[in-house]
């Protein structure tokens, strides 16, 4: 394949793919009905002066008839008065006026086909026409349909890179913050005030304690008295004790 044809190709590729990006379905359609609709007024001019002609031919056809068999009647005329070169004449008259009206009759037959061939593509270009303009509306619909679901598509695929779906994020990640925070708080109010109220709980036991020893040092009780520690327990732990200290 040579680089010009290769070029060319490329050229026409990317010519239609500009083309076809630019075209409008809904604009499209309705052009292509109206360019259906412009047919159809050529077709019925066409069709009409098909129809003239093919009246004109058969006028000029039952003309040529008409006086084929005049020249045939003044063809006797001449005989029967003994004018034997004037009916030759007639005749002759006749013989061409015959092979005219041969010629228009075939013409006619010809134009009649294409008559009816045309009125056949009229009606089925009326026909296409109608079915063209019950489908126009509903394709213009669902091409107007395809357009607003690739709209929100492509809506819908840029909210992540889009600035303020950023932001957005930004600030319900803050508040989320600021509510961590709020709770934290609010948690560590709470551990405070369950602290005094411990400490008001157990106020009480203490009192009773100093108050028990009041008494009994009021009433001459003894204090109770700690076991005595043991001297054979405790050397040899207070030995092991200053080896310690002395390794140090």
């Amino acid at each position: 394949m040579g680089f010009f044809d290769r070029l060319s190709r490329l050229i026409r590729a990317n010519a239609n793919a500009a083309v076809g990006a630019m075209e409008d379905p809904a604009k499209i359609l309705d052009q292509s009905v109206a360019d259906m609709q412009s047919d159809l007024v050529k077709l019925r001019q066409a069709v009409a002066t098909a129809i003239a002609s093919q009246k004109r031919i058969q006028n000029q056809a039952e003309q040529a008839e008409a006086q084929t068999k005049t020249w045939y009647e003044r063809a006797e005329l001449a005989l029967q008065k003994g004018e034997e070169d004037l009916a030759r004449e007639a005749l002759g008259r006749r013989k061409t006026c015959q092979d005219t009206a041969t010629a228009l009759n075939t013409q006619l037959q010809s134009q009649a086909g294409q008559v009816e061939q045309l009125k056949k593509s009229l009606v089925a270009l009326e026909s296409k026409i109608a079915e063209a303009k019950t489908k126009k509306d509903m394709l213009k619909a669902r091409a107007q349909a395809a357009q607003a679901q690739e709209q929100l598509q492509s809506a819908v695929g840029s909210l992540g890179t889009n600035s303020s779906m950023a932001a957005f994020e930004r600030m319900e990640e803050k508040v989320q913050t600021l509510e961590a925070r709020s709770q934290a708080a609010a948690e560590l109010a709470g551990a405070d005030l369950e602290s005094q109220f411990a400490a008001l709980e157990g106020a009480p036991e203490v009192d009773d304690e100093l108050a028990a020893m009041k008494n009994r040092l009021a009433g001459g009780v003894a204090a109770p008295q700690l076991e005595p520690v043991k001297v054979s327990e405790v050397d040899p732990e207070l030995e092991e004790l200053k080896r310690s200290i002395d390794k140090l």
